[in-house]
Protein backbone atom coordinates (compact mmCIF):
# COMPACT_ATOMS: atom_id res chain seq x y z
CA UNK A 1 0.00 0.00 0.00
CA UNK A 2 1.35 3.39 -0.88
CA UNK A 3 2.23 5.51 1.97
CA UNK A 4 -0.13 8.63 1.96
CA UNK A 5 1.29 12.76 2.14
CA UNK A 6 -0.16 15.81 2.79
CA UNK A 7 0.52 17.20 -0.45
CA UNK A 8 -1.37 13.62 -2.52
CA UNK A 9 -4.25 14.75 0.06
CA UNK A 10 -4.08 18.46 -1.61
CA UNK A 11 -2.35 20.20 0.54
CA UNK A 12 1.46 21.89 -0.29
CA UNK A 13 3.06 23.25 2.78
CA UNK A 14 6.36 24.31 0.70
CA UNK A 15 4.17 26.17 -1.58
CA UNK A 16 2.04 27.58 1.65
CA UNK A 17 5.15 28.85 2.65
CA UNK A 18 6.64 30.39 -0.15
CA UNK A 19 3.25 32.48 -0.79
CA UNK A 20 3.66 33.57 3.10
CA UNK A 21 7.03 34.95 2.06
CA UNK A 22 5.46 37.11 -0.54
CA UNK A 23 2.67 38.13 1.62
CA UNK A 24 4.81 39.08 4.49
CA UNK A 25 6.90 41.78 1.67
CA UNK A 26 3.71 43.22 0.83
CA UNK A 27 2.57 43.22 4.97
CA UNK A 28 5.76 45.15 6.05
CA UNK A 29 5.47 47.63 3.42
CA UNK A 30 2.31 48.68 5.46
CA UNK A 31 4.25 48.47 8.78
CA UNK A 32 4.69 51.82 11.16
CA UNK A 33 6.24 52.76 14.36
CA UNK A 34 3.53 50.77 16.40
CA UNK A 35 4.25 47.74 15.13
CA UNK A 36 6.05 45.17 17.69
CA UNK A 37 8.19 42.96 15.62
CA UNK A 38 8.12 41.24 12.64
CA UNK A 39 5.54 39.43 10.01
CA UNK A 40 4.87 36.18 11.00
CA UNK A 41 4.44 35.89 14.77
CA UNK A 42 1.06 33.65 15.88
CA UNK A 43 -0.42 37.15 16.49
CA UNK A 44 -0.13 40.65 15.69
CA UNK A 45 1.91 42.59 17.91
CA UNK A 46 1.05 46.87 18.13
CA UNK A 47 1.82 49.33 20.63
CA UNK A 48 -1.10 51.58 21.76
CA UNK A 49 0.76 54.24 24.05
CA UNK A 50 -0.31 57.85 23.20
CA UNK A 51 -3.75 57.40 22.67
CA UNK A 52 -6.00 59.37 25.43
CA UNK A 53 -9.17 57.72 26.37
CA UNK A 54 -9.19 55.29 23.45
CA UNK A 55 -12.12 52.80 22.76
CA UNK A 56 -11.22 50.18 20.50
CA UNK A 57 -13.51 49.22 17.74
CA UNK A 58 -13.60 46.21 16.12
CA UNK A 59 -15.29 44.75 12.37
CA UNK A 60 -15.76 41.94 10.06
CA UNK A 61 -16.68 41.53 7.33
CA UNK A 62 -16.32 38.89 3.62
CA UNK A 63 -16.63 40.40 0.19
CA UNK A 64 -19.43 38.36 -0.78
CA UNK A 65 -20.33 36.85 -4.28
CA UNK A 66 -18.57 39.81 -5.86
CA UNK A 67 -15.60 36.83 -5.47
CA UNK A 68 -17.43 35.21 -8.53
CA UNK A 69 -16.94 38.17 -10.67
CA UNK A 70 -13.45 38.37 -10.39
CA UNK A 71 -13.00 34.57 -11.05
CA UNK A 72 -14.86 35.05 -14.44
CA UNK A 73 -12.85 37.43 -14.93
CA UNK A 74 -9.30 36.27 -13.63
CA UNK A 75 -8.95 39.86 -12.03
CA UNK A 76 -8.34 39.92 -8.59
CA UNK A 77 -6.05 42.74 -7.45
CA UNK A 78 -9.33 45.27 -6.69
CA UNK A 79 -11.12 42.46 -4.39
CA UNK A 80 -8.26 43.04 -1.80
CA UNK A 81 -8.90 46.76 -1.88
CA UNK A 82 -12.72 45.59 -1.53
CA UNK A 83 -12.12 44.24 1.82
CA UNK A 84 -10.01 46.43 3.35
CA UNK A 85 -12.40 50.05 2.17
CA UNK A 86 -15.30 48.04 3.00
CA UNK A 87 -13.87 47.63 6.51
CA UNK A 88 -12.73 50.73 7.04
CA UNK A 89 -15.58 52.29 6.14
CA UNK A 90 -17.93 50.02 8.89
CA UNK A 91 -15.21 51.25 11.68
CA UNK A 92 -15.18 54.83 10.29
CA UNK A 93 -18.99 55.15 11.05
CA UNK A 94 -18.13 55.34 15.00
CA UNK A 95 -14.98 58.06 13.86
CA UNK A 96 -13.02 55.48 14.28
CA UNK A 97 -9.40 56.01 13.11
CA UNK A 98 -8.23 52.43 11.56
CA UNK A 99 -5.11 50.59 13.02
CA UNK A 100 -4.66 47.49 11.86
CA UNK A 101 -6.21 44.75 9.45
CA UNK A 102 -6.37 41.19 9.05
CA UNK A 103 -7.43 38.63 6.21
CA UNK A 104 -8.49 35.61 5.87
CA UNK A 105 -7.90 33.62 2.40
CA UNK A 106 -9.48 30.28 1.87
CA UNK A 107 -8.85 28.63 -1.20
CA UNK A 108 -9.36 24.75 -2.31
CA UNK A 109 -5.52 24.77 -4.06
CA UNK A 110 -3.19 27.24 -3.45
CA UNK A 111 -2.97 29.25 -6.28
CA UNK A 112 0.61 31.67 -5.81
CA UNK A 113 -0.78 34.75 -8.03
CA UNK A 114 -3.72 35.05 -7.31
CA UNK A 115 -3.19 35.35 -3.83
CA UNK A 116 -0.14 37.88 -4.65
CA UNK A 117 -2.60 40.01 -6.55
CA UNK A 118 -5.58 39.83 -3.93
CA UNK A 119 -3.01 40.56 -0.83
CA UNK A 120 -1.10 43.53 -3.22
CA UNK A 121 -4.46 45.00 -3.21
CA UNK A 122 -4.91 45.04 0.73
CA UNK A 123 -1.81 46.26 1.05
CA UNK A 124 -2.59 49.20 -1.46
CA UNK A 125 -5.68 50.24 0.17
CA UNK A 126 -4.37 49.44 4.00
CA UNK A 127 -1.54 51.74 2.84
CA UNK A 128 -3.83 54.39 1.73
CA UNK A 129 -5.34 54.76 5.10
CA UNK A 130 -2.31 53.99 7.02
CA UNK A 131 -3.22 51.17 8.18
CA UNK A 132 -1.32 48.51 8.95
CA UNK A 133 -1.93 45.21 7.55
CA UNK A 134 -0.83 43.11 10.38
CA UNK A 135 -0.88 39.14 9.74
CA UNK A 136 -4.10 36.71 8.50
CA UNK A 137 -4.15 33.31 7.76
CA UNK A 138 -4.04 31.95 3.84
CA UNK A 139 -5.76 28.25 4.17
CA UNK A 140 -5.53 25.84 1.33
CA UNK A 141 -8.86 23.01 2.50
CA UNK A 142 -9.80 21.08 -0.54
CA UNK A 143 -13.00 19.45 -0.31
CA UNK A 144 -14.21 22.37 2.07
CA UNK A 145 -13.32 24.82 -1.48
CA UNK A 146 -13.98 23.34 -4.78
CA UNK A 147 -12.34 23.89 -8.22
CA UNK A 148 -11.51 27.84 -8.18
CA UNK A 149 -13.64 29.19 -5.24
CA UNK A 150 -12.13 31.00 -2.86
CA UNK A 151 -13.52 33.08 0.18
CA UNK A 152 -11.93 36.66 1.74
CA UNK A 153 -12.63 37.75 5.32
CA UNK A 154 -10.93 41.19 6.58
CA UNK A 155 -10.79 42.10 9.98
CA UNK A 156 -10.00 45.52 11.13
CA UNK A 157 -9.07 47.17 14.71
CA UNK A 158 -9.68 50.77 15.11
CA UNK A 159 -9.34 53.49 17.96
CA UNK A 160 -11.42 56.67 18.75
CA UNK A 161 -11.33 58.75 21.76
CA UNK A 162 -14.53 58.16 23.92
CA UNK A 163 -15.47 61.65 23.94
CA UNK A 164 -15.22 61.42 19.89
CA UNK A 165 -17.43 58.89 19.35
CA UNK A 166 -20.30 58.98 16.57
CA UNK A 167 -23.14 56.89 17.67
CA UNK A 168 -26.23 58.55 15.88
CA UNK A 169 -27.07 60.08 19.58
CA UNK A 170 -27.11 63.57 18.49
CA UNK A 171 -29.31 63.06 15.65
CA UNK A 172 -32.75 65.37 15.70
CA UNK A 173 -35.48 65.76 13.90
CA UNK A 174 -34.61 68.72 11.52
CA UNK A 175 -30.68 67.23 10.58
CA UNK A 176 -29.94 66.81 6.75
CA UNK A 177 -29.26 63.61 5.44
CA UNK A 178 -26.00 64.28 2.77
CA UNK A 179 -25.13 61.23 0.45
CA UNK A 180 -21.76 60.65 -0.68
CA UNK A 181 -21.37 58.90 -4.25
CA UNK A 182 -20.41 55.14 -4.86
CA UNK A 183 -18.29 53.87 -6.93
CA UNK A 184 -20.86 51.32 -8.18
CA UNK A 185 -21.94 48.40 -6.60
CA UNK A 186 -19.49 48.04 -4.02
CA UNK A 187 -19.87 44.53 -2.32
CA UNK A 188 -23.31 44.22 -2.46
CA UNK A 189 -26.41 42.94 -4.67
CA UNK A 190 -24.24 40.47 -6.40
CA UNK A 191 -25.88 37.21 -5.66
CA UNK A 192 -28.84 39.04 -7.74
CA UNK A 193 -26.47 40.38 -10.48
CA UNK A 194 -25.14 36.71 -11.21
CA UNK A 195 -28.55 35.71 -11.99
CA UNK A 196 -28.87 38.16 -14.77
CA UNK A 197 -26.06 37.93 -16.08
CA UNK A 198 -23.60 34.77 -17.54
CA UNK A 199 -19.69 35.34 -17.38
CA UNK A 200 -19.88 36.28 -21.50
CA UNK A 201 -22.07 38.92 -20.77
CA UNK A 202 -19.45 40.76 -18.57
CA UNK A 203 -17.06 41.20 -21.51
CA UNK A 204 -19.83 42.77 -23.35
CA UNK A 205 -18.82 47.15 -23.72
CA UNK A 206 -21.91 49.30 -22.94
CA UNK A 207 -21.45 52.81 -24.26
CA UNK A 208 -23.52 54.37 -21.04
CA UNK A 209 -20.79 53.21 -18.92
CA UNK A 210 -17.84 53.88 -20.68
CA UNK A 211 -16.48 50.12 -19.96
CA UNK A 212 -17.20 46.32 -20.62
CA UNK A 213 -20.12 45.30 -17.55
CA UNK A 214 -17.33 43.07 -15.96
CA UNK A 215 -15.19 46.10 -15.63
CA UNK A 216 -18.02 48.09 -13.79
CA UNK A 217 -18.92 45.35 -11.83
CA UNK A 218 -15.38 44.92 -10.16
CA UNK A 219 -15.06 48.90 -9.74
CA UNK A 220 -13.60 48.49 -5.96
CA UNK A 221 -15.69 49.69 -2.78
CA UNK A 222 -14.83 53.26 -2.32
CA UNK A 223 -13.12 54.14 0.72
CA UNK A 224 -14.64 57.89 2.62
CA UNK A 225 -12.03 57.75 5.24
CA UNK A 226 -9.73 60.72 3.83
CA UNK A 227 -13.15 62.83 2.79
CA UNK A 228 -14.89 62.59 5.74
CA UNK A 229 -12.27 63.08 8.32
CA UNK A 230 -11.85 66.99 8.29
CA UNK A 231 -15.46 67.77 9.01
CA UNK A 232 -16.09 64.85 11.85
CA UNK A 233 -16.89 67.73 14.20
CA UNK A 234 -20.07 69.07 12.35
CA UNK A 235 -21.36 65.28 11.53
CA UNK A 236 -24.43 64.01 13.82
CA UNK A 237 -24.27 60.14 12.41
CA UNK A 238 -22.94 58.20 9.70
CA UNK A 239 -24.28 55.09 7.74
CA UNK A 240 -22.41 53.11 5.37
CA UNK A 241 -24.81 51.86 2.35
CA UNK A 242 -24.20 48.20 2.30
CA UNK A 243 -26.32 45.00 2.41
CA UNK A 244 -29.83 45.82 3.06
CA UNK A 245 -29.36 49.50 1.55
CA UNK A 246 -31.19 52.88 3.29
CA UNK A 247 -33.81 51.09 5.23
CA UNK A 248 -31.23 48.90 7.29
CA UNK A 249 -27.77 51.02 7.30
CA UNK A 250 -29.51 54.67 8.07
CA UNK A 251 -32.00 52.77 10.58
CA UNK A 252 -29.41 51.17 12.49
CA UNK A 253 -27.88 54.76 13.66
CA UNK A 254 -31.30 56.55 14.55
CA UNK A 255 -31.96 57.23 17.82
CA UNK A 256 -35.44 56.49 19.73
CA UNK A 257 -38.09 59.38 18.14
CA UNK A 258 -36.87 59.94 14.69
CA UNK A 259 -37.29 58.59 10.93
CA UNK A 260 -34.83 59.10 8.39
CA UNK A 261 -36.85 60.26 5.13
CA UNK A 262 -34.75 59.94 1.88
CA UNK A 263 -35.76 61.51 -1.23
CA UNK A 264 -34.91 59.28 -4.24
CA UNK A 265 -35.33 62.56 -7.06
CA UNK A 266 -32.41 64.29 -5.04
CA UNK A 267 -29.22 62.31 -7.18
CA UNK A 268 -29.00 61.03 -10.62
CA UNK A 269 -29.09 57.12 -9.90
CA UNK A 270 -25.73 55.43 -12.30
CA UNK A 271 -26.48 53.71 -15.45
CA UNK A 272 -25.00 50.51 -14.04
CA UNK A 273 -28.08 50.54 -11.85
CA UNK A 274 -30.34 51.02 -14.47
CA UNK A 275 -28.55 48.51 -16.54
CA UNK A 276 -29.36 45.83 -13.65
CA UNK A 277 -32.86 47.20 -13.21
CA UNK A 278 -34.11 46.44 -16.98
CA UNK A 279 -32.12 43.84 -17.26
CA UNK A 280 -33.53 41.81 -14.55
CA UNK A 281 -37.37 43.34 -14.86
CA UNK A 282 -36.54 44.60 -11.38
CA UNK A 283 -39.01 46.95 -9.08
CA UNK A 284 -38.21 50.12 -7.69
CA UNK A 285 -38.86 49.37 -4.25
CA UNK A 286 -36.86 46.12 -4.26
CA UNK A 287 -33.62 48.02 -6.17
CA UNK A 288 -33.89 50.24 -3.67
CA UNK A 289 -33.83 47.55 -0.90
CA UNK A 290 -30.41 45.65 -2.37
CA UNK A 291 -28.87 47.99 -3.88
CA UNK A 292 -26.60 51.43 -3.00
CA UNK A 293 -28.37 53.23 -5.84
CA UNK A 294 -25.18 55.47 -6.35
CA UNK A 295 -24.73 56.48 -2.66
CA UNK A 296 -22.20 54.80 -0.54
CA UNK A 297 -22.40 56.43 2.58
CA UNK A 298 -25.00 59.25 4.54
CA UNK A 299 -23.81 61.98 6.80
CA UNK A 300 -26.22 63.31 8.69
CA UNK A 301 -25.56 66.88 10.13
CA UNK A 302 -27.43 69.93 11.62
CA UNK A 303 -28.71 71.87 8.51
CA UNK A 304 -27.00 74.78 9.39
CA UNK A 305 -23.96 72.90 9.02
CA UNK A 306 -24.41 71.08 5.99
CA UNK A 307 -23.74 74.02 3.81
CA UNK A 308 -20.33 74.33 4.95
CA UNK A 309 -19.94 70.37 4.35
CA UNK A 310 -21.62 70.70 0.66
CA UNK A 311 -19.07 73.43 -0.09
CA UNK A 312 -16.27 71.05 1.29
CA UNK A 313 -17.60 68.19 -0.68
CA UNK A 314 -19.14 69.50 -4.22
CA UNK A 315 -19.81 66.05 -5.18
CA UNK A 316 -22.35 65.31 -1.88
CA UNK A 317 -25.86 66.14 -2.27
CA UNK A 318 -28.68 66.64 0.64
CA UNK A 319 -30.83 63.60 -0.06
CA UNK A 320 -33.34 63.83 3.10
CA UNK A 321 -33.44 64.87 6.16
CA UNK A 322 -34.21 63.89 9.62
CA UNK A 323 -38.32 63.81 10.87
CA UNK A 324 -39.75 62.91 13.98
CA UNK A 325 -41.27 59.09 13.63
CA UNK A 326 -45.04 58.96 13.40
CA UNK A 327 -45.48 55.25 12.19
CA UNK A 328 -42.92 52.09 12.38
CA UNK A 329 -41.25 52.42 9.45
CA UNK A 330 -37.65 54.11 10.45
CA UNK A 331 -36.40 55.01 7.01
CA UNK A 332 -39.05 56.27 4.63
CA UNK A 333 -38.17 55.61 0.55
CA UNK A 334 -39.65 58.50 -1.60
Amino acid sequence: MAKETYAAAGVDIEAAARVKSVIGKFARSTFNQRVVGDFGYFGGLFDMKGYTDPVLVSHSDGVGTKLKIALALNKHDTIGMDIVNHCVNDIFTTGAEPLFFQDYIGMGKLEPDRVKDIVQGMAHACADVGCVLIGGETAEMPGIYNGDDYDLVGFIVGVVTRSSVIDGQKIRAGDSIIGLPSSGLHTNGYSLVRKLFTADDYNKYYPELGRTLGEALLEPHRCYYHVIKPLLSMVNGLAHITGGSFKKNIGRILPEGVAAEVNTESWKVPPLFEILKQKGEIDRAEMYRVFNMGIGMCMVCDPVKAASVIGYLPEAKIIGKIVPQTGKDRVIIN
